[in-house]
Formats: C-alpha cells, sequence, structure tokens
C-alpha cells in the first residue's frame, strides 16, 4: 500500500517544523493513539510492557514553544537511532495495539526518512517513509509518503478502507502539531530567532 500526500503548516518557519518534527515527544503527544515514543538500543530486543508502565509514571517535558530549542535538539531524533512506540489505532471494527520499532535511515535538513515495523495480535506491518519539508509563500509544506506492506485482520479490510483511516491520523498529527507550533512566531519572545539561530 502506498500513502502520500501535502499538509501544509502556516507561519511557520522551515526550521521550526524541523525541530518539532524531529521531536520524539511532540510527535509522541500529536499521533493520535501513541502511547509512547522512546529511544531503544536493540530493535531486536524491546520489552514493550515495561516501556509502557514506565511511560505511565512519567510526565512529558515541554514541547515548543515552551521548551528550550537547544533541550528539543538534545533529545531530538538521530540518524540510525531506533525508536519503540505503542500505537494503538482504530481500523474499521478493529482497534489494534501496534507495538513498533522505527529506525531513522536518513536524516540531513530538510529531509528525513524512516523504516519500520509493527505487530499486533491479529495484524502487522513494515514501512518504509519519509518527508521533505518545503518552504512556501505562507509557511511550509510537509510533503510526506509511505509504502506499507500489512498483513492479518487490518490488511483483509483492504486500502479502501485503510486510506481515510491513514488520512484521518495524518490530518489529526499535523493539525497538533500545527497548534503546538502557533505561538513559536511570537516576535516578543524572541525563539524563533533563536530556533533559526540553532538550526
Amino acid at each position: 500500500m502506498e500513502f502520500d500526500g501535502t499538509f501544509g503548516l502556516d507561519d511557520v518557519t522551515t526550521e521550526e517544523v524541523w525541530l518539532a518534527l524531529s521531536d520524539p515527544v511532540m510527535i509522541e503527544n500529536a499521533l493520535p493513539g501513541c502511547q509512547f515514543l522512546v529511544e531503544v538500543d536493540d530493535p531486536d530486543d524491546v520489552d514493550f510492557e515495561a516501556l509502557e508502565e514506565a511511560a505511565a509514571d512519567e510526565e512529558n517535558p515541554p514541547t515548543l514553544p515552551e521548551a528550550d530549542p537547544e533541550d528539543v535538539a538534545e533529545r531530538g531524533l538521530v540518524e540510525g537511532g531506533h525508536y519503540a512506540a505503542l500505537v494503538q489505532v482504530g481500523v474499521g471494527s478493529v482497534k489494534p495495539r501496534f507495538e513498533t520499532v522505527v529506525t531513522i535511515d536518513r536524516r540531513e535538513f530538510p529531509e528525513m526518512d524512516a523504516s519500520g515495523q509493527g505487530s499486533a495480535s491479529d495484524s502487522s506491518f513494515e514501512m518504509d517513509s519519509g518527508m521533505t519539508l518545503v518552504e512556501t509563500e505562507n509557511g511550509v509544506d510537509v510533503e510526506w509518503w509511505t509504502e506499507a506492506d500489512v498483513f492479518g485482520r487490518v490488511a483483509q479490510m483492504g486500502q479502501r478502507v485503510i486510506n481515510p483511516v491513514a488520512n484521518r491520523v495524518v490530518g489529526r498529527f499535523f493539525k497538533q502539531v500545527q497548534k503546538e507550533l502557533s505561538d513559536v512566531g511570537d516576535e516578543s519572545s524572541g525563539l524563533r530567532d533563536r530556533i533559526s539561530n540553532y538550526i
């Protein structure tokens, strides 16, 4: 299955979007159904139950615009890094909890590629994805794509059912990112200049 699209974010700079979409905390907060997103050392040896328990006991640190850009960059996604996530998304009549590990294959401003796989009790997937940030007159376009092989009960529903779900998840994700970044451009904070200089 192939998915792609472009989502426009208004009144933001490429550097701000890059920093936000490199922040695991921002991604976890914005991604519908995401229980946690953390870096792991070994992608083949992940204890999802322990990570879920730890996530339930911890409060996420602040994201932009409250967070310091240097703190966000320090915890940001890194090329070659592996990240475990637990994501639960309703697809038709089922709501699988996917245990997922994603690897950042390439991260070079303003482009990033990742690959990963996930499994639930009756479904699984493998995917490659990427994004490119393009500066526009009103802000930034995020051009994204995903190629996924889906197996099990979810796959039996077909792309006709999965496509609207994928579009809904992506749309809600970027709307939340837009909301989080809405105050970054406040000139009184000086945050925009700090991010621009840092990137």
